[in-house]
């Protein structure tokens, strides 16, 4: 167990969790951590085996992982983002296979989503459980910069959205606000328009280790589109100086300098915390628009479908049962209900009627729709491909928008990626 961890991230843990040979259940330290905190005092009310929760910090939390697996340090069970995250550990035979606990739990099987149960499958089988809240990429406008410019409805289509272009521009306003100063941004844009272009079908090559499927068609014609984009001044002529992390992109939006802004759905969130007074009356959002002669569905998502718990395979006996037994507990009725009191969507199939309670619930609501509705819910490729292959990419995104790359030459440093 990683206790010389555990001192190095955070100190002594929290006082409710047990000291001694408890199972250490790392998980990525911010303020939802409070639902899987009571979760586990839960269930040491009733477990012989006791588990003890480890926060760690964010900005570490990845590498600290990817350092610790495989060692004495390695955590028994840990807060992760399925796919790419985990696949090396699946590879190397480090986590345990939960499809047999699936296949035989009628009520864990058709207790989440389907959509954001795939994003916990690596070849074919489970090895996560979703703990936390979906975050689904929604587009967000402004309504009081739409009333102005003589158009209340958002785009629905693609003809829809670039004659809006022009429209905001002639306002002397940003159509998209960018953070262009992290790739990341920029990848929403790109994922979206590889989904509606493509269908998720091209992506799903690509996870799956064929780097071919990166000339597909649809590729350059997403990299064509974005330089398109780029040059009608869609996100203006600064974006790559604007930020996300010190509120750059969302205060030009929320202040009326941008009528769109393409992200997480965490930005709600975020409006309400530092500009409330438009979170309330001007903020509003709507499913990303659909694209001519597109093979993507329309409501096709990506994102985060959630957060997930897996377990480490060097558990064995009484220890593994009790493993599996926690991670079950995200399904609990208690536990989901204390998810949407924190503010988050849910990704049980239960949520809907307790999102009547939720902070905001016409948004939740839309949120939950959106990804149970949604046929395909991609997860963001940063997320979904090893990290060898997703830094490279994130620096190809970003010389794509900053016209460093050509459509063409973009298509071929991504089929180079192994």
């Amino acid at each position: 167990m990683a206790a010389s961890l555990v001192l190095t991230a955070c100190g002594s843990g929290s006082s409710s969790e047990p000291a001694g040979d408890a199972l250490e259940v790392w998980i990525y330290q911010d303020a939802s951590v409070k639902v899987q905190e009571a979760a586990v005092e839960r269930f040491n009310e009733k477990s012989d085996v006791k588990v003890k929760l480890v926060p760690v910090p964010g900005e570490s939390y990845q590498d600290r992982m990817r350092t610790a697996m495989g060692t004495s340090n390695a955590p028994d069970i840990f807060f992760n983002w399925g796919g790419g995250s985990i696949r090396s550990f699946v590879e190397k035979d480090m986590l345990v296979d939960l499809t047999p606990e699936f296949e035989a739990d009628a009520d864990l099987s058709s207790a989440f989503i389907p959509s954001i149960l795939e994003s916990a499958k690596i070849d074919g089988k489970y090895y996560g459980v979703p703990m936390r809240g979906m975050q689904p990429v929604i587009l967000f406008y402004n309504k009081d910069v739409f009333k102005k410019a003589g158009n209340e409805q958002p785009p629905s289509d693609w003809k829809e959205l670039l004659a809006l272009i022009d429209v905001f521009k002639e306002q002397g306003v940003t159509p998209f606000a960018l953070a262009g100063t992290t790739a990341w941004t920029e990848l929403m844009w790109v994922e979206y328009l590889l989904d509606r272009i493509g269908g998720a079908e091209v992506f799903d090559r690509i996870q799956n280790g064929d780097s071919e499927a990166w000339g597909d068609p649809a590729v350059l014609k997403t990299a064509e589109t974005i330089r398109d984009l780029v040059d009608r001044g869609a996100f203006g002529d600064t974006f790559q100086s604007v930020d996300y992390t010190s509120d750059g992109a969302s205060t030009l939006f929320a202040k009326g300098k941008a009528a769109m802004h393409l992200m997480g759905s965490w930005e709600y969130s975020n409006q309400q915390t530092n500009q409330p007074e438009f979170a309330e009356k001007g903020l509003d959002w709507v499913t990303f628009p659909e694209f001519p002669k597109g093979k993507g569905a329309t409501g096709n998502v990506v994102g985060n479908p959630a957060n997930f718990w897996s377990i480490n395979s060097k558990l064995e006996g009484k220890e593994r049962e009790a493993a599996i037994e926690f991670v079950k507990t995200a399904a609990d009725e208690e536990y989901v209900e204390e998810m949407v009191d924190n503010g988050e969507v849910p990704a049980t199939t239960n949520a809907e009627n307790m999102l009547i309670g939720h902070p905001a619930p016409g948004y939740a609501l839309f949120q939950y729709d959106l990804v149970r509705d949604a046929s395909s819910f991609t997860l963001s490729w940063d997320q979904a491909l090893p990290a060898q292959q997703a830094t490279p990419m994130l620096t190809n995104i970003q010389k794509l928008f900053n016209k460093q790359l050509s459509p063409e030459e973009f298509v071929e440093e991504m089929k180079s990626l192994k």
